[in-house]
């Protein structure tokens, strides 16, 4: 009695109470998600407005013949735009009546306000010239994504060689605020530079020889132009001499500064301890950096040790396969035997090169028929494998990945370096090929920039950890979908995913331990079977790029454990296509972000 009496008199309190305000219908909340989309696309407009080559990247040929302005006073500009376009999101869009993607497209775009203006803090700290720098960058950019397809794009293609000049001029000016505020590359970055800058200005018109890389690539693309019957010969001629004109006119000299400035300083750049500790702020800022390439909380110590237990898993997982394949010796002695033996290396002459690349497709051709088993949207543009350009191959460089343009005319590109064959290893090339092409960086970037259901921005913006984490992922994937059946491929899989680990153990020494560079090879070499010149490739390019070596692992722990979750909760409802596709058809994400997605998605399938 006493039970039902209280539920009576709760029951009449209830009903005599204010009625509780009503949550939005759904026509509110798809009418307001849409009202941010169109504000968001409006905005990012706007961004690439001040961005001519992110406009060229996405196959567009607004701004054609323009490069941007890249000095500190554009940095500021652009982070008061983004300042204002933020609180004018606040001010315009209810966020209590979003769905669940307009809520991720939200705070992507706070995240952002939040990133740029700690990169504000430290831009200086960021080395310019050392690793993938603008002297090289810009003129790959144009050979890979300035495409000519008739008279104005030349025009615009001789405007933004003209343009080289002043860009690399306001690069070396930053570079120069930030040597005065005790901010200098590692000596061997200057090194670096310095030879890389001297390859593109060698060679016609600058001087006798081959076509330098820019006028190669300019005369091969209006040539095009010519066999298409869209240009006179009188008009070739005229844009050559134009091309020629401000090849030597203005880039020449820009580059010559460069050098110049480099050779000159070269003497005070530091070597020996050169990892974040010896900067101005150090500790400080390698623990910033980490924070924006792997959008986690995680610290250089938590990496760390990290590392070192994942080093240990694999090493045991090694182990397995060291005694699958009968070899007589102790791990060490396994790893000498990988790294040397001469039956895992190819030429290094032009034939062992075409070899290489056809291997590499033979894998990716495989791996095609297969995705279809395991992702429900598949990427249209096409994936090509090629050769890094000779003046900026390097010895032993890691293999990258460079996007297509969403009208798939540019397509994806698979970039290995060649130039030493003794530097990569055909075990390792089967995991290589699915990191980088499919179900790797191709699958998730193409279809990134394929996406027309989401705001344009994220079809554009990325972070290393999901990006990285996907491509590390992809690896481990394909032994799912049925591929390394040759022990020693299977040993290459777990020497990249090895390799990833001591990454962690190699970037937190180097910039949070004080690791010297030998002492960073010295400890690959004991824990890996990697080569001692791709060894040392890699710890210089950590140095010159702090904390991006973390991302891989990082990231494709976040998504295993992601996966593991939703097998775990789903069971017989888990589906290999419907995750993937969560995962990667919201576009890059922040490794947050990331979580509540896969959980919303999962809380989705489970109520049915």
């Amino acid at each position: 009695m006493r039970l039902l009496f209280a539920a009576g008199l709760m029951a009449f309190a209830a009903a005599c109470s204010p009625a509780a305000p009503a949550g939005p219908t759904a026509e509110d909340v798809a009418a307001e998600s849409q009202k941010l989309t169109a504000y968001l696309n409006a905005e990012f407009e706007e961004e690439l407005a001040m961005n001519p080559m992110m406009l060229t990247s996405m196959g567009r040929k607004e701004l054609y013949g323009q490069l941007g302005d890249f000095s500190e006073g554009d940095a500021e500009k652009q982070l008061v735009w983004r300042r204002e376009s933020v609180a004018g999101m606040k001010a315009q869009i209810d966020p209590a009546k979003l769905d669940d993607d307009a809520k991720t497209s939200w705070a992507i775009w706070e995240l952002e306000l939040a990133r740029a203006e700690t990169r504000r803090q430290w831009q200086r700290h960021d080395y310019i010239f050392g690793f993938g720098g603008p002297h090289t960058g810009i003129p790959n950019f144009l050979i890979t994504y300035h495409k000519v397809d008739e008279p104005a794009d030349v025009d615009a293609y001789v405007a933004r060689i003209a343009k080289l000049g002043p860009a690399l001029d306001q690069y070396v000016e930053r570079t120069k605020l930030a040597v005065a505020d005790g901010i200098r590359t590692p000596k061997f970055g200057y090194e670096r530079t310095a030879t890389e800058a001297k390859n593109v200005i060698t060679g016609a018109p600058f001087g006798p020889g081959d076509d330098s890389p820019l006028f190669a690539d300019f005369k091969t693309k209006i040539g095009a132009l010519k066999t298409a019957g869209k240009a006179t010969p009188e008009q070739e001629k005229a844009w050559l001499d134009a091309a020629a004109a401000a090849l030597t006119g203005q880039v020449k000299p820009a580059y010559e500064r460069l050098i110049a400035w480099l050779e000159s300083d070269m003497g005070q750049a530091p070597s020996g301890k050169v990892g974040a500790l010896m900067l101005p702020k150090g500790a400080d800022w390698y623990n910033v950096v980490l924070e924006l390439q792997t959008t986690t909380k995680m610290t250089a110590d938590e990496i760390h040790e990290l590392g070192l237990s994942e080093v240990a898993r694999i090493h045991a997982e090694i182990d397995k396969i060291r005694e699958a394949v009968a070899f007589n010796g102790d791990k060490r002695a396994f790893f000498d035997f990988m790294r040397t033996d001469k039956q895992f290396y190819l030429p290094n002459t032009d034939e062992g090169r075409a070899k290489y690349l056809a291997t590499a497709q033979g894998y990716l051709d495989a791996m095609y028929k297969r995705l279809p088993d395991y992702f429900g949207r598949l990427p249209k543009a096409p994936l090509v494998v090629k050769r890094v350009e000779a003046f900026r191959e390097q010895p032993g460089g890691a293999a990258h990945y460079y996007g297509p343009t969403p009208d798939g005319k540019q397509p994806g590109i698979f970039y290995a370096h060649l130039i030493d064959m003794s530097a990569v290893s055909l075990w390792a090339l089967e995991s290589l090929a699915y990191h980088e092409g499919v179900p790797g960086h191709h699958m998730q970037i193409a279809i990134q920039n394929e996406l027309t259901d989401i705001p344009v921005f994220r079809t554009q913006y990325g972070y290393g950890a999901f990006a990285e984490g996907w491509g590390l992922y992809a690896e481990d994937l394909g032994r799912t979908m049925g591929g390394f059946t040759d022990p020693y491929n299977d040993f290459g899989r777990l020497s990249s995913e090895l390799w990833r680990a001591v990454r962690l153990v190699l970037d937190t020494g180097l910039h949070a331990k004080g690791w010297t560079e030998d002492e960073a090879v010295a400890w690959a070499m004991a824990n890996s079977a990697r080569p001692e010149s791709s060894i040392k490739s890699e710890v210089k390019r950590f140095l010159l790029n702090p904390a991006q070596a973390t991302t891989y692992k990082i990231g494709m722990i976040a998504i295993q454990k992601l996966r593991d979750e939703a097998r775990a909760e789903l069971g017989d409802k888990f589906d290999w296509k419907a995750f993937h596709d969560t995962v990667i058809t919201g576009g890059s994400l922040p490794l947050p972000v990331l979580e509540t997605r896969v959980r919303t998605w999962i809380a989705k399938v489970k109520a049915g």
